[in-house]
């Protein structure tokens, strides 16, 4: 029987159509979990919960929700995650025929997603964001996975090839993560929460998302998806699970993105935990594009800087030495990409293929970038640490753990 439950954590349902208000305190949040809703006639539990954080995200929230509902699979809870959003979220929710739990501050999409796991009932987890629509399969696709493989410890998908905006940077942005997921290995080395889900115990075992790492939209999914790894966990990509993306990409908040909320923490994460995967976004292509792009541009500024005259021209043959050496980095660097470049052409037409290579040259020049900054920054962190007496690094761990 289909069931949409929201959780709120002052409120106890006692029958349909009414809820009685409690005296308790409000939850205080623990990590990994919040207080368990106690109930006079205690529902069966069911297979699947469904984790939805939500910050302002009232008008995508809507077709998720609707999504949600038009769903092939019925058992499953859905646990929608109001991170103290200042918008219409609650009455949407309501519209929908559900209460949402609210968090005690504005926690991140991290803290949101562990919040909600302190409410859910089922053994697995199901984390879809506010801005993404399931297919009426999805959820079915989901249990039939786990039932299939008791060692399965977690599953995600990607985009569909049809987002929701047309402008070419949301096209662009959403097909890519599409061809990247859809190309990748099946038995993954990280996980997402775009639409991912997780066994609970699994979950708790390796702590979650670090909600105190990542306070921001951030890379809390692939973090915990090392950890799984690591751990001897088995991540699976499944490539028949593909949802709707609902967000409008420009090219400010695309670059943005790009650099600060992923290239600079999972450059920094792959740093520190020394493990640089070569999978997704950065298999062996993606490396030697990195550094062809980088190459490319180094040769169009001598170029530049040659004809404003800033550098000296030895002669007309070295010039068509160096635009021969530049036209032969660009054509490497079609050449290696080629198959990411036709399945573009062959979704929206060879004219937008064109425009998304420079679009992805720019993509790999400023990761490239953000990977070589970050890592001089760690050598010489770690230069000036050898630098400094062991014996001031103890004094400094004593004040701290006096000062604690």
């Amino acid at each position: 029987m289909f069931r949409l439950e929201i959780c709120l954590p002052t409120y106890i349902n006692c029958q349909e159509g009414s809820s009685v208000e409690t005296q308790s305190q409000q939850p205080v949040l623990r990590p990994l979990d919040a207080p368990v809703r106690s109930q006079v006639h205690e529902p069966a539990v069911p297979k699947l919960s469904v984790i939805i954080p939500v910050y302002n995200g009232g008008l995508q929230l809507s077709r998720c929700l609707e999504g949600v509902l038009r769903s092939e699979y019925s058992d499953f809870e859905v646990i929608v995650v109001n991170d103290c959003s200042t918008d219409n979220t609650p009455e949407i929710a309501q519209k929908y025929g559900a209460h949402c739990t609210r968090t005690p501050r504005t926690l991140g999409p991290a803290g949101a997603r562990n919040w909600g796991t302190g409410f859910a009932q089922a053994r697995i987890l199901v984390f879809i964001d506010a801005d993404v629509v399931l297919p009426p399969k999805a959820l079915g696709l989901i249990a039939q996975e786990f039932e299939r493989d008791p060692q399965l410890a977690a599953v995600f998908g990607s985009y569909d090839e049809e987002p929701a905006w047309d402008n070419f940077l949301s096209q662009y942005k959403n097909l890519m993560h599409c061809y990247v997921h859809q190309n990748s290995n099946e038995t993954a080395t990280t996980f997402w929460a775009g639409c991912g889900a997780i066994r609970k115990v699994a979950f708790l075992d390796f702590g979650g998302f670090d909600a105190a790492r990542y306070r921001q939209p951030s890379i809390e999914d692939i973090d915990l998806g090392y950890r799984l790894v690591q751990g001897g966990k088995t991540i699976r990509l499944v490539k028949q699970l593909q949802v709707k993306h609902l967000k409008k990409w420009t090219l400010r908040n695309l670059v943005r993105t790009d650099i600060f909320s992923r290239a600079v923490p999972w450059t920094r994460l792959i740093l520190e935990t020394r493990h640089l995967p070569r999978d997704l976004n950065l298999t062996s292509g993606a490396r030697v594009s990195t550094g062809l792009v980088g190459l490319l541009s180094l040769s169009c500024l001598i170029l530049l800087l040659q004809a404003v005259g800033l550098i000296p021209t030895v002669s007309l043959g070295r010039i068509f030495g160096e635009l021969g050496v530049t036209a032969l980095l660009a054509g490497l660097l079609v050449a290696l990409n080629w198959h990411m470049y036709s399945f573009f052409g062959k979704r929206r037409g060879w004219w937008f293929a064109a425009r998304v290579v420079p679009m992805h040259w720019f993509y790999y020049l400023y990761s490239g970038a953000v990977f070589v900054c970050c890592g001089v920054a760690q050598m010489a962190r770690l230069f000036i640490a050898s630098l400094v007496p062991a014996s001031w690094n103890s004094r400094a761990d004593s004040r701290r753990i006096r000062t604690r």
